[in-house]
């Protein structure tokens, strides 16, 4: 292809827009990093053979993009859309001011909230009115990188298609199911129902993300001892143990600040200049604080949820069985 005014190329180009894409069901790709994961994800999907569509529809690259990245070619080549394009027409497509060679065209991948639940996710992320592009695909990037379940954005979030948002996962949007839209209410009790506990990322919480690390990591202890019985394992997400006999028969109450790090758990994670609402806030089991050892007023929400999401994480690969 070699026409940047062609039509085709002004159909490519349209699915930066939020209309575009929610009419059409379809988001882009860009770069050789997340074209790569699509095309891979894709692959799968051929392999498995359900008879579905396959997730990427058309594939656009520059000949010196498919030479410098042979394994990306291959993937490209089998996918059986592949065109080869001069980097104007590229230019045209991109949602980028430095297009990086390779535009895929992919259908949207969102699950449901019920699909995910059925799965038994033990670690979710919950985006409560995220909305920087940047923030948003960072979050979904260390949920997978924690080896999250699931990540979710609620209503009022950033749209993860969104090209910005696709680019800043670094291919993590193909790995991780994701549900979008959903009301922040209705999702907590979803969750409990499943025996998910809920947990509030907030700067003025009065529960300590330390104290809670080092709860589990006692309990942990206490179950690795000689002639100790271990708990099952499936933790309730109120338990606190015999490492904390101090707490109360409503350990998730602020009062006292005790929380079963090691069982199933989604956090919730707020707007960048508001951070979670009192409903929000409400919603959740704990309302925990990232403690700050420097002289920094905050931290950004995506370095917040992954500070979070790994002290889940530890904890849960740590703790007890979980499968």
């Amino acid at each position: 292809m070699t026409n940047p005014r062609a039509d085709r190329v002004r159909d490519v180009a349209k699915l930066a827009q939020r209309s575009a894409r929610m009419r059409r069901g379809l988001f882009l790709a860009e770069g050789p990093q997340a074209a790569r994961e699509a095309l891979r994800l894709d692959a799968q999907v051929a392999d498995a053979d359900d008879g579905g569509p396959r997730l990427v529809t058309e594939v656009y690259a520059s000949a010196a993009c498919l030479e410098r990245y042979p394994e990306l070619e291959a993937l490209a080549r089998a996918n059986g859309t592949l065109r080869l394009a001069t980097e104007g027409v590229l230019a045209a497509m991109a949602d980028t001011v430095n297009p990086q060679g390779i535009v895929a065209v992919c259908r949207q991948l969102d699950v449901s909230l019920a699909e995910v639940l059925n799965r038994g996710p033990r670690l979710v992320s919950v985006l409560c009115r995220v909305q920087d592009p940047g923030n948003a695909g960072t979050i979904l990037r260390a949920a997978d990188a924690a080896g999250a379940d699931a990540v979710i954005f609620t209503e009022g979030s950033v749209d993860p298609y969104n090209p910005k948002t696709v680019r800043s996962t670094a291919g993590s949007l193909f790995h991780v199911p994701f549900v979008i839209g959903t009301d922040s209410a209705a999702l907590a009790e979803e969750l409990r129902a499943a025996g998910i506990g809920v947990l509030a990322a907030d700067g003025y919480g009065t529960v300590d993300l330390d104290a809670l690390q080092d709860e589990s990591a006692g309990r942990r202890l206490a179950d690795l001892r000689p002639g100790e019985a271990s708990g099952g394992d499936n933790p309730d997400p109120a338990s606190a143990g015999e490492a904390a006999p101090e707490a109360t028969s409503s350990p998730h109450r602020e009062e006292a600040p005790s929380y079963a790090l090691e069982a199933p758990t989604a956090w919730l994670f707020g707007n960048e200049a508001q951070g979670l609402s009192d409903a929000e806030l409400g919603l959740a089991d704990a309302r925990v604080a990232v403690p700050i050892y420097g002289d920094a007023e905050s931290l950004n929400v995506g370095t917040a949820a992954t500070v979070c999401l790994y002290a889940s994480a530890r904890a849960q690969r740590r703790g007890r069985p979980t499968r």
